[in-house]
């Protein structure tokens, strides 16, 4: 291949995006097979409000404790946490 540019001449021109246009586009790529490549929608669950980690280190007297309040309770350790913090933060 030479220095020389071939693609010099060519000329940029606005493309059709008329509702018709781009259905017609896309049949013809489909028909052809080519596939739709558009973002598709992260699979799972949607992530909780509650993103936050917390790892504290405690003697396991107090962990054991933390968690069979939190089993009496019916919530999860870090909902008891966060009820302590309500209340320790309302004083």
């Amino acid at each position: 291949m030479s220095g020389s540019n071939r693609l010099a001449g060519l000329k940029a021109r606005p493309k059709d995006t008329t509702v018709e246009e781009v259905r017609r586009v896309d049949e013809v790529g489909e028909a052809r097979g080519f596939v739709d490549r558009t973002p598709r929608k992260k699979p799972g669950r949607k992530p909780s409000p509650r993103t936050h980690q917390l790892h504290p280190k405690v003697f396991p007297r107090v962990g054991e404790a933390i968690a069979a309040e939190a089993e009496r309770l019916g919530i999860t350790q870090g909902q008891l946490i966060e009820l302590l913090w309500e209340h320790y933060t309302s004083e």
